[in-house]
Parts: C-alpha cells; sequence; structure tokens
C-alpha cells in the first residue's frame, strides 16, 4: 500500500481490461486517477469501483484520436487534483486485418491513429504539468508486435514498433526534466480485446508458463514504473509475455477486410 501516495495519473483505455486493472491497482496504492476512455459506462464503472474501496478517481470521455480530447484529460487531472506525476497511454484495437496487400488506407490509417498518434498526444500533453511537479513517469503500451512483425496485423506492427522508437526518443529529450518515459510489450492477455479475436485455449499455445496473462500481471509492471522504485530506468521496452518471445511463438491474422474496433463496440467492421 501507497507506492503511489500522492501522485496523480491519468490512463487511457481504463474502462476495461489492462486499464481498468491499472486504475484499480494505481487507486490501491494511493493515486488519484483520471480514467480516460470512450466507454462512458464501463470507465464510470470503474470510477465507483475505485471509489467503494475508498480510492479517488473521475471519469474523462476521452477519444485518443483527437488532440483537444487528451489535452483535456490532462486538464482535467490539473483541474481535480492539481498536478500529473504519472501518464498511462495504454488505449488499443487491433485494427486492420489482413495482409498488406489487402489493408485499406482508411483502415490503416485510424489503426495508426488508435495506436501511435496518441501515444505522441499522450507524450506531449504530459511534459509541462510534469515538468512543473518535478518531473513524472509516462509509460505507454506497445505489445510483442513492436519487437517483431506479425503477418496479417501490419497496421497493428508498424504501430507498436512507432510506440517504442517514440519512447526510446522522449526518453532522451526528457530526462533533463526528470521526466521517465518506458513502455511495456505484452504478450497475449486475457482481455475483451483477445477474448473477441481468439479461443484462451489457442491463444495460450506455445507460451512457456502455459496460461495467458490477466490484466492484473500487466498492472503489476505498470505500477513498478510509475512508483519510485524504477526511478533509474528511462527509454525501456519491457517485456511480459509469459515467455512467448523467447519460444517464438507467433499468430497470424489472415482475415482480409476487416477492422477490429474498441472492445465494447463491434469488434470488426
Amino acid at each position: 500500500m501507497g507506492r503511489l501516495e500522492n501522485k496523480v495519473a491519468v490512463i487511457t483505455g481504463a474502462a476495461s481490461g489492462m486499464g481498468r486493472a491499472t486504475a484499480i491497482r494505481f487507486a490501491t496504492e494511493g493515486a488519484k486517477v483520471v480514467v480516460a476512455d470512450l466507454n462512458s459506462q464501463g470507465g464510470e464503472l470503474v470510477v465507483s469501483e475505485i471509489a467503494a474501496a475508498g480510492g479517488s478517481a473521475v471519469f474523462q470521455r476521452t477519444d485518443v484520436t483527437r488532440e483537444e480530447d487528451i489535452a483535456a484529460m490532462v486538464d482535467r487531472a490539473m483541474r481535480q487534483y492539481g498536478r500529473l506525476d504519472i501518464t498511462y497511454n495504454n488505449a488499443g484495437v487491433l485494427g486492420a486485418l489482413g495482409y498488406i496487400e489487402d489493408i485499406k488506407a482508411e483502415d490503416w490509417d485510424r489503426t495508426l491513429a488508435v495506436l501511435a498518434r496518441s501515444v505522441f498526444f499522450g507524450i506531449k500533453h504530459s511534459v509541462k504539468p510534469m515538468r512543473k511537479s518535478g518531473g513524472g513517469s509516462i509509460i505507454s503500451t506497445s505489445s510483442l508486435a513492436g519487437l517483431h512483425g506479425v503477418p496479417g496485423l501490419p497496421a497493428y506492427t508498424a504501430a507498436k514498433f512507432a510506440v517504442v522508437g517514440l519512447t526510446q526518443t522522449a526518453a532522451a529529450e526528457l530526462g533533463k526534466d526528470n521526466i521517465r518515459v518506458n513502455c511495456i510489450c505484452p504478450g497475449g492477455i486475457d482481455t475483451p480485446l483477445v477474448a473477441g479475436t481468439f479461443r484462451p485455449d489457442l491463444a495460450s499455445r506455445g507460451i512457456p508458463l502455459g496460461r495467458l496473462g490477466t490484466p492484473e500481471d500487466i498492472a503489476d509492471l505498470v505500477l513498478f514504473l510509475a512508483s519510485d522504485e524504477s526511478r533509474w530506468i528511462t527509454g525501456t521496452a519491457m517485456v511480459v509475455d509469459g515467455g512467448s518471445n523467447v519460444a517464438m511463438a507467433r499468430f497470424e491474422f489472415p482475415q482480409a477486410g476487416a477492422f477490429s474496433g474498441p472492445s465494447f463496440e463491434s469488434r470488426k467492421s
């Protein structure tokens, strides 16, 4: 308890999955949390859960592809709590599914907007308030697909590689301000997004530890990177995957022409 006492965090994609688990974990460790998501019903439910457990949180409806929404999310933290210490850029979709020759340009752009441009916005708008607070920690969700190519998922893979590169560049730029910038690279995690794409038994094949990860497995790592325990860590891409990376487990997504959107909406359009 208390590892984030007196800290303020914003988390995108916090209405479900890894974002939800992290928001709840942050609150139990003393942080005040801005729960940001497009899913208003799910986001308000997370705020209620945190309040019921004695924590402090508010919901901010946020479309991460809109810079003004990210700016408003950060402004909400400043107005509500007076500071910003932690930003977790987590919102995600699988996005455009299919091989390169089958991907529509508009689906490519939508995928990159949610997964990469949003991280740029999140970092950009966190700098000034964190600098004012004397530093902070910015964490973003990349993927194993940010380290290895994934057939049938070219837009997602490109976006997640971009997150790693942006993390390294931002860490180099912002270290002088005591702002640490890291990303995580999860393997298969049992979230609504994954559940809509794979059967759990199929998704866990090739994972040496024998199971999908849980949102709580991710929350533990994000908590470490948000806390002062990682005060000398910046510019990293931390793998959290049950060993999938060393076992070279691979998936393919050959569903040409499909687009997998937010987990609370229809997954394919």
